[in-house]
């Protein structure tokens, strides 16, 4: 199964000359969307399943020689032959100041081991589904997004993404765009599919035509009028988070304000939270 993707940059075959880490895949793509944001691709290991939305550990050999690890959402689809992330750059973070730097070819390491609590099995079933996410937390969504069983599940999707610059909105929208042309989608759900995702984009700092909090926004019903639709309930609606410690928390405590609750793989309810996003620091 094929689809449009955000990045298409020319894959790459792995260098043999290099030494093999410990659970390694090869780099096959770099994309640097911003000077502090880039995704990347790399080779899938055969054994790996996972649900779209969850997350693995990945990393490189530290100066000591010891792996430094972190969670990092995945991008791609569970359909995809490879695997596809989206990261911040951090100068001095243990990882990112060392992972901003890789090219094609190169290896990093992967524990083939998938978790997380952004799957559709851990949402009741609903009409509307809400992807909500600030910066690099799209990714978990971005694998969403490109799951057909998403759309087979929900009448309709609407990603809402706030980050601080319009620049820094740049991976999503193209993936949005992406995905509202596909020929593929559109066979399989009709000529209306594009209408069936919804994107608001809202910067916080620099000056674009849709601005404000994902919290503001929602409060204030603003992003409701603009989409025109009702506000959210518990009988038809359904949500996703993925931020900062602190944005999650508000988002939650909104949504809650709204008659949603909170669930899990366990227990299924009407929203779930990420939460090991990959923030600053990393």
């Amino acid at each position: 199964m094929t689809l449009d993707l955000a990045v298409t940059d020319t894959q790459a075959q792995p260098n043999r000359d290099k030494p093999t880490l410990p659970d390694a895949q090869t780099v096959t793509a770099v994309k640097h969307w911003t000077d502090r944001l880039f995704s990347f691709r790399v080779t899938r290991p055969a054994s790996l399943r996972f649900r779209s939305g969850e997350f693995v550990m990945i990393g490189l050999p530290g100066d000591n020689g010891k792996p430094i690890l972190r969670a990092y959402s995945i991008a791609s689809p569970n359909w995809d032959d490879e695997l596809e992330f989206y990261s911040i750059k951090v100068p001095d973070g243990p990882l990112t100041s060392k992972l901003q730097h890789i090219k094609e070819g190169d290896q990093i390491i992967l524990r083939p081991k998938p978790v997380g609590t952004l799957v559709l099995d851990a949402l009741l079933p609903g009409k509307r589904l809400w992807f909500l996410a600030t910066g690099t937390g799209l990714a978990p969504f971005a694998s969403l997004m490109r799951d057909p069983e998403t759309f087979e599940r929900f009448d309709q999707v609407i990603m809402m993404h706030t980050c601080r610059g319009a620049d820094e909105l740049t991976y999503g929208r193209e993936l949005v765009e992406n995905l509202r042309n596909d020929p593929l989608l559109t066979e399989m759900f009709g000529a209306e599919f594009a209408d069936r995702l919804l994107y608001y984009p809202t910067t916080t700092r620099e000056d674009s035509p849709l601005m404000g909090r994902i919290t503001d926004n929602m409060t204030s019903g603003k992003v409701f009028a603009d989409l025109g639709l009702p506000p959210i309930n518990p009988e038809e609606d359904r949500a996703m988070i993925c931020g900062s410690l602190a944005f999650n928390v508000d988002v939650k405590a909104v949504l809650e304000g709204f008659g949603l609750r909170e669930g899990a793989n366990s227990e299924p309810r009407e929203f779930v939270v990420e939460k090991a996003f990959v923030g600053d620091g990393i």
